[in-house]
């Protein structure tokens, strides 16, 4: 099975389905995120799950502990492979949020957006190094029974050294030659991979590329 999930950001469900339908077997799974979600809900989850491909349901829940066990709890039905949760919502949370899961579903806690860089850190008052910030709500994670995390490529190496059963979730991921868009924390599918990643997120270089089918073939041959 390959480890690259296809993150399918886009409201138009007739797109998505459409795009995961051509890159269904060089792709591991499918992501979807709140663009999708807010646009489409449960019902367009149930329709991208007819492809046949895990459902990685990225919405990164963060809330009093309370609500996200219930929230978690209202995704029961859908039985997504794998969801999100930020590791900063706190040890309560997190053990809520697992605890509401239905068997199967890794529940992962997002540690630090890729978007985000040190002066990031610095300007909501956090210290401004990215690896020592991710190595922190990584042990947090681990220490409150969830699955695993989110981070860079940059920071999975560290993660995975310190969590050897650890399930990695590494977003960000850029062919050699590709665009880094708004991402600032990059690195390769290839170097993500051999540093620890369980499954790379990519959208953009497949999603946005003439042929998705194709770009998706030539990153998969990189691995």
């Amino acid at each position: 099975m390959s480890p690259i999930y296809v993150a399918l950001d886009t409201p138009n469900i007739e797109r998505a389905k459409a795009i995961a339908t051509r890159v269904r077997h060089h792709v591991g799974g499918i992501k979807l995120g709140l663009e999708f979600f807010m646009a489409n809900g449960r019902h367009g989850v149930h329709e991208m799950a007819d492809i046949g491909l895990p459902i990685f349901l990225d919405l990164k829940f963060h809330d009093i502990p309370n609500t996200v066990g219930k929230a978690v709890q209202a995704l029961r039905p859908l039985e997504p492979a794998i969801i999100t949760v930020h590791a900063s919502g706190g040890r309560a949370m997190l053990e809520d949020a697992k605890a509401a899961a239905p068997t199967g579903t890794k529940v992962v806690a997002v540690t630090m957006l890729t978007s985000l860089d040190a002066n990031d850190l610095t300007s909501i008052g956090l210290s401004p190094d990215p690896h020592e910030q991710v190595v922190r709500l990584a042990e947090l994670a681990r220490s409150a029974g969830v699955d695993g995390i989110v981070c860079s490529g940059e920071e999975v190496k560290a993660a995975h050294a310190a969590w050897k059963d650890g399930f990695f979730v590494v977003p960000g991921v850029r062919p050699a030659n590709g665009n880094s868009g708004d991402q600032k924390r990059v690195v390769t599918p290839r170097a993500a991979l051999d540093a620890g990643a369980s499954i790379l997120v990519i959208g953009r270089p497949i999603t946005q590329a003439e042929d998705p089918d194709l770009a998706a073939r030539e990153i998969e041959a990189t691995l």
